[in-house]
């Protein structure tokens, strides 16, 4: 049995809240893109957000957090696609897709950043592990978003 402090107890609710609305702009998002890519891009990280949100809900609970074959697994996601439309004007669907990637990548930061003060305020070890693997996956689903749009050339670093 976890016993948490009233600091860690708050510090994960707050990451549960934010888990809780990963899941439901990836599932939206998913929804609303217009690339077949960006869709199934989103779902998967809307599955792995449930598994985040399931982890917090576990610790919360009281029990230690248990990491599945499937956490521990890392897919690479968003990878690069062959081609992009670099230097060409954006359809209206390119358009929404690239306004879904920006809000979600500033969503990821967010909370990565959010993580980070977490995981250095839990006193139990096996707590931190756990959290430091969400902020992994984390920053996996940035860079997976970030990639997949500098693949569309809908974002070019400078």
């Amino acid at each position: 049995m976890v016993q948490l402090t009233q600091k860690e107890r708050l510090l994960l609710e707050d990451q549960k809240a934010h888990e809780e609305l990963c899941i439901l702009k990836y599932r939206s998002y998913a929804e609303q893109a217009k690339d077949a890519q960006l869709q199934q891009l989103f779902t998967s990280y809307a599955g792995q957000e449930q598994q985040h949100l399931d982890t917090i809900n576990q610790v919360l609970a009281g029990q230690q957090p248990a990491m599945s074959p499937g956490q521990q697994q890392q897919e690479q996601q968003g990878q690069p696609a062959p081609g992009g439309s670099l230097g060409k004007p954006l359809t209206a669907d390119a358009q929404n897709d690239t306004a879904l990637c920006q809000d979600m990548l500033s969503t990821e930061k967010y909370i990565s950043a959010t993580y980070n003060t977490a995981i250095f305020e839990m006193t139990d070890a096996n707590i931190r592990q756990a959290l430091n693997h969400i902020q992994k996956e984390e920053q996996q689903h940035g860079e997976g978003i970030f990639n997949y749009m500098q693949s569309k050339g809908y974002y070019q670093p400078k």
